[in-house]
Parts: C-alpha cells; sequence; structure tokens
C-alpha cells in the first residue's frame, strides 16, 4: 500500500528526484501545523506532569518552530 504513490509516480514518467523534491516541499508545509500543538502541549505541567519539558527546551523547540515555519515563507 505505501508502495503504491511511488509506483503510480514512476509509471507515469516522472523523475524520480523531481518527485521526491516536491514530495519534501508539500510535508515541509504540514510541519509547523504538527510541531506547534506539540509544544504548546507537551510544556503543560498540568497535563503532561512529571514529564513536561523544561522551559529551555520549550524555548528552543519554539525557536526551532519558527525556523522552520519561516523557511516556507521565503519564496
Amino acid at each position: 500500500m505505501t508502495l503504491t504513490p511511488a509506483l503510480i509516480t514512476r509509471w507515469a514518467g516522472v523523475n524520480p528526484a523531481d518527485a521526491l523534491v516536491w514530495s519534501q516541499v508539500v510535508l515541509s508545509f504540514g510541519m509547523p501545523f504538527a510541531l506547534i500543538p506539540l509544544i504548546l502541549l507537551t510544556h503543560r505541567q498540568d497535563l503532561m506532569g512529571p514529564l513536561a519539558n523544561r522551559p529551555v527546551t520549550t524555548v528552543t523547540a519554539s525557536v526551532v518552530a519558527a525556523l522552520v515555519t519561516g523557511l516556507n515563507c521565503i519564496p
């Protein structure tokens, strides 16, 4: 099942390198929608208990998420 899109792409005659680049572009636009909720939820002590992120981890993750999101805005 996971091989089906790759086979369809290959049978359609698309260059595999181009298909890989475009798939990564599409995936990069979805990354902020996963990172931001993850950071917001894992820093909450009431939700995560003793497993909650420390402030330095939350700040570092926020900076990385902002960089990833910002890179998507560069034309």
